[in-house]
Formats: C-alpha cells, structure tokens, sequence
C-alpha cells in the first residue's frame, strides 16, 4: 500500500515541481500588475477573466475529463478513436463559440460588466479560448501516458513567454492592460503549436458513435458542474462588482491571490490523484489506499495553512527589486481573507479526494447537484455577507461554498462507492489545527507576535499530532525513502 502511496507522492512531486515553477512564474504577475496598475484597472483585467472561466466550460463541454475515464479503460473503441472523437467535438464547438463571441464583442461588453471602450479586449479572450480549449485533451493524453516531464516542459514555456510578454509590452512600449490579453493569446498559440507533433500523432478524422454516446452520457453533466465550480471560484467577483466597486474587486482579488500557496498543494495533487485512482481502482486494497491518502493530504495542508496564515504579513511586506512588494501597498489592507482562502483550498482538495468514487462508479450525474448546491450557498452568502463584511464577505462566502460541496460529494460517493477514512486522525487533525491557529489569532489581535513565537505555535501543532499519534513515524519514513 505505501509502496503506491510513494509512487502518488512522486507524481505529485513531479507534476508539483511544474506547478510551482508554473505557478510561481504567473504569480510574478501579481506583483507586477498591482504595482503598474491602479486597483480599479486590474480590477478590469479579473472581471474578464473571471467570465473567461466560466465560459472554459462551454468550450470543453467536460470532453477533458470523459477523455481521461474512458481512455484509462479503453472500454470502447481504438487508441486513436478515444483521442480523436472527443477532440473533434471539443476542435468544433470551441470554434463555433469563438466566432460568436469575437463577432459580437461590442455587444457583449455589458455581459462582462465592462466599458464598452474594452470591447476589443472580448475579441481577444474569444481567441484565447479557443486555443486554450483545443490543447486540453492533449495535455491529458500526457498526464495519462505519465509524461509528466513533456507536460511540465510545455506549460513552464507558456507561463514563461506569457510573463516575459507582459514585462516587455508594459514596461518598455508603455502598454495598458491590453498587454495581459495580447500576451496570453501569443503563449497560447505557442503552446498549441509545440503540442502540435503530439496532435498529429494521435488524431484521425474518424468518430466512433458507440464512443461518443458513452463519452457524452459522462461528459455532459460536466457542463452544469463546471459551471457552478467556476461560478464558485469566481462569481464573488462580479457581486464585489455589482455592490461596490472596481477598487474593491482588486484589492479582493489580489489578496485573493495570495491562496496561490495552498492552491499549488491542491492543484499538484489533483494533476496525479485523477490517473492514480482510475490505475488502481481495481487493486484489492484501492479503498484503503484512498482512506490513507485523505489523511496525508489533510496533515501536510494543515501545516501549509500554518505556516502561511502566521507569515504572510511578513512575506508581503519584504522588498522586493524595483522597489516592489508581493502585492502592492495599496492593496494590503485585504490581508485579512488570506487565512479564510487558506482554509477553503483545504476543503476544495478534500472534496478532489473525494471525487474518486464519483468517477470510478460512472455516477457524474449527481456533479450538477452538489457543484451547483455550493455555487447557490456562494451567491446566496456573497448578497448576505458583502454589504456588512465588503471582501471579507466575500471570502466566507467562498469557504461556505466549498464546504457544501466538500459535503455533497462525500455523501454521493459513499453511497456508490464506500470508502472507511480514518475520521479519528482526520477529525484529531482539524481539532488541532483549529486550536493552534485559533489561539494564534486571538493573541495576534492583542499582542504583537514576533516570529520567534509563530515557529513555536507551528512546533505546538506539530507536537499534538505526534503525541495523539495521529502520523506513524515509520510510516512517513517509508514515504520519504528514497
């Protein structure tokens, strides 16, 4: 069992290592961005992209994830049929959609809570979805075939001309926010053309029907789910929008941002976990490797939690070159959310654990009910809590959302698919992790913490969980082992 677990931590390594060259790479960005542009401005740039997400999900129509289940089983059809004929619905309607958006931009502006002078920056995000869209399956083929390295390659070289873009056209041609979606679209084209070998390889233009039907019976509930997981992500904006204003919305979605810490844990998990779970789903000892995995990823989140939620002030102060800091000052009174956003990642990757029954038992069809439960709580809580608590409003709301879902998907799964987690640990875990921070917090409030006293508090968190024996030394010695 841990023999598998070491191999689940190695791909998470691997494709971890990608992610935050990746990640960190883009996050450059913030910085950049809330240093050159005023909030109201870059309050501009998230509001597209917010819209940009929801509007991904029209585009793959769930095609991404249909790909990975029926290509890991080879149920039906050839190797070449199970890439080519999701691929070729994703090629057609992510150009058919394009075309209507690029055409009917000026129209459209008012969607996008927008000026009707930005109206040229909709053309761009039409043709960057459409080349966002038809490198996804491609990129899946290389997570299934564990060409990790090849993924990793292609995404860091995009990451990178996008930010070197940026830096150029802003700060040496004197760029306004034009310059993000310019520089997006050139690294998305790039991209495609470097999957283009890949491509070819691997595409013929025939579609199995018996295929299509099962891929579409899976897929298609992916549409309303990823609807109201991105409206989960991201509606809070335009309802900071709607009820204050662009300066609030990029203070919000700066701070916002700085989630990128936790993200990265559970964006590097997700890219291993999915292959992993569809491999070993037929092992006699999957649900007990499921069970073991929950409990190792909700330990090493918590410590991340800590150790970011007593630091952060300290990291975003530190200068910077050019006289920056990792997030504008203007834009440090939002600190405050970034413990909130912590603690939500945490249970949006404990819902990702949680998605392998969903998966393994062909039961998608309940995705729509329990993302679309957390998007209705998110809308619901942004109306309550914004007018009272502004951003802060915001990110609770965003933490209510997930813990729906974390919910939701925990009881479909368990029905179909039952799994016997280790509740004590999990449940010591939490306790723990909610005393700590709590304590820290409320002397915070009161006292001035040096960081002498904030590596204490992590050194208390991490006493209790050895003292209740929640980690099993030999175990952790195993899983690092070379």
């Amino acid at each position: 069992m841990f023999d598998k677990i070491k191999n689940l931590s190695k791909d998470t390594l691997i494709y971890g290592t990608n992610t935050i060259i990746g990640r960190f790479l883009g996050f450059f960005l913030v910085p950049f961005y809330t240093n050159k542009f005023l909030p109201e401005e870059y309050g501009i740039i998230t509001i597209i992209y917010s819209y940009i997400a929801i509007l991904n999900v029209f585009f793959s129509i769930g095609l991404e994830s249909g790909y990975m289940k029926f290509a890991s089983t080879r149920e039906v059809g050839t190797e070449k049929q199970n890439f080519s004929t999701p691929y070729i619905i994703v090629l057609f309607n992510s150009f058919l959609l394009s075309c209507l958006i690029f055409f009917f931009s000026s129209e459209l502006t008012s969607v996008f809570q927008i000026d009707s002078s930005y109206g040229y920056l909709i053309k761009y995000s039409a043709v960057i979805l459409f080349f966002d869209t038809i490198v996804l399956i491609p990129f899946a083929l290389l997570r299934l075939n564990n060409k990790a390295k090849s993924f990793a390659g292609i995404k860091i070289t995009n990451i990178v001309l996008n930010v070197l873009l940026n830096i150029i056209l802003i700060s040496f041609f004197n760029f306004g926010i034009e310059a993000v979606f310019i520089s997006n679209l050139i690294a998305s084209i790039v991209t495609f053309i470097l999957l283009l070998p890949l491509l070819k390889k691997n595409f013929s233009f025939s579609i199995n029907k018996d295929l299509l039907k099962e891929l579409l019976k899976f897929s298609l509930p992916w549409i309303p789910a990823g609807i109201a997981a991105n409206l989960v992500q991201i509606i809070d904006r335009p309802i900071l929008k709607y009820l204050t204003d662009d300066k609030i919305v990029g203070i919000y979605t700066a701070n916002y941002k700085l989630g990128i810490f936790m993200m990265l844990v559970v964006s590097m998990f997700e890219f291993a976990w999915r292959p992993f779970f569809l491999n070993n789903a037929k092992e006699p000892d999957a649900k007990k490797i499921f069970s073991k995995v929950l409990t190792i990823f909700v330990l090493f989140c918590s410590v991340v939690f800590l150790i970011i939620s007593f630091f952060i002030e300290d990291i975003v102060k530190i200068n910077l070159p050019f006289n920056y800091n990792l997030i504008g000052k203007a834009y440090w009174e939002g600190l405050e959310i970034v413990p909130v956003i912590l603690f939500a990642y945490i249970l949006y990757g404990i819902y990702i654990n949680f998605m392998a029954g969903i998966y393994i038992e062909k039961k998608t069809k309940y995705l729509p009910l329990i993302t679309g439960a957390g998007a209705v709580a998110n809308i619901i809580s942004n109306f309550i809590l914004i007018p009272e608590y502004s951003y802060m409003g915001a990110a609770i709301s965003t933490l209510i959302s997930y813990a729906v879902m974390m919910t939701g998907i925990f009881l479909v799964s368990q029905k179909y698919y039952k799994i016997n987690y280790e509740y004590k640990k999990v449940g010591l875990i939490f306790l723990s992790l909610l005393t700590v921070s709590g304590l820290y917090f409320y002397l915070e409030n009161n006292f001035q913490i040096y960081w002498l006293y904030k590596f204490g508090f992590l050194f208390l968190f991490i006493i209790i969980i050895l003292v209740f024996k929640v980690v099993n030394l030999k175990s952790l010695k195993i899983l690092t082992k070379n």
